[in-house]
């Protein structure tokens, strides 16, 4: 039995309707029933007491709908504690993994989380390196810095932080995504990677050193290295900052990829969008990416009982 928990993300947002569309999928079928994978699936929806969603005490009562600072805070709440209990869950070996609905980062900072987002929690919950990859059937990127001001990039991007990513990136290739002998390309960081120092040195100076100590191919510009890599040159591509790499995986695949954490012990996978504030509560959401990383989430742990 492959044991998955789904926690709902931020709860204004579309989380719980996009987990009620998904567990109602043909594709995924109730709780409980088989996904095609080599041994039955079981669907545990986590909140923040664990199996259900209630609501403790200390937190107040939630108010649906209700746009104040108040509810943020206790949306945020909510969404934390889930996380966190899924994620003791999985650490205790009483799941196998985690698929997550989308959290606000405002609200979970509102909440008393001081996380970027789920990656960067689940990092420390677990107490290890992780990366954070966009995957689809046309394109996987990795981000060697996630959620910080493009200003700090620079400072942010040490060599430490890309062999780490490398590694990381290397292992969950093959762990998970079964690539035997992974092909890496590392995205250059200035246009046209700084065309001899032209337009920054820090492709010379510190990604070319990196790429050919680790056997990355590049440091390859922006506008051609996500090209190659859809051409089905490279396995993955490792992107310096959050946008450059977010930006290409979404424009080839949004909707289809799948948010994976690399390096944890236990699976996480989660859609490739947000929550969606907008929409929510209208009925329209779109649950295809969160199947997605639901059937990613199986076929991963698959793969690891494999090996």
């Amino acid at each position: 039995m492959i044991r998955l928990g789904l926690t709902l993300g931020d709860p204004r947002g579309i989380g719980p309707e996009i987990v009620a569309k998904a567990l109602g999928d043909p594709r995924i079928g109730l709780p409980g029933a088989s996904l095609q994978a080599p041994t039955p699936v079981s669907w545990r929806i986590i909140g923040p007491t664990g199996c259900g969603v209630a609501v403790h005490d200390d937190l107040g009562a939630w108010q649906p709908g209700g746009d104040t600072a108040a509810n943020e805070r206790l949306a945020g709440a909510l969404a934390g504690r889930a996380v966190e209990h899924a994620a003791r869950l999985a650490l205790a070996g009483e799941i196998d993994g985690i698929v997550t609905a989308p959290l606000d980062k405002h609200a979970l900072q509102a909440g008393g989380y001081d996380y970027p987002g789920h990656t960067e929690m689940l990092s420390h919950l677990a107490g290890v390196p992780t990366a954070m990859m966009l995957a689809s059937d046309r394109l996987r990127v990795v981000l060697a810095t996630t959620h910080i001001a493009l200003r700090d990039v620079p400072a942010a991007l040490t060599r430490e932080v890309l062999v780490q990513t490398f590694r990381t990136t290397y292992h969950g290739l093959q762990q998970d995504l079964g690539v035997a002998m992974p092909r890496i390309a590392l995205c250059a960081m200035n246009p046209h990677a700084g065309d001899g120092g032209r337009f920054g040195t820090e492709d010379d100076d510190l990604l070319t050193p990196v790429a050919r100590d680790c056997g990355l191919f590049g440091p390859y510009p922006a506008d051609t290295v996500f090209v190659r890599a859809m051409r089905g040159e490279f396995d993955a591509v490792i992107a310096p900052y959050h946008d450059v790499g977010m930006t290409a995986i979404k424009v080839a695949s949004f909707g289809s990829a799948v948010n994976i954490t690399l390096g944890l012990p236990f699976v996480r996978t989660s859609p490739d969008h947000g929550t969606a504030l907008d929409i929510a509560g209208y009925g329209i959401a779109s649950a295809e990416s969160l199947v997605h990383a639901m059937q990613v989430a199986v076929e991963m742990v698959a793969r690891r009982r494999e090996r």
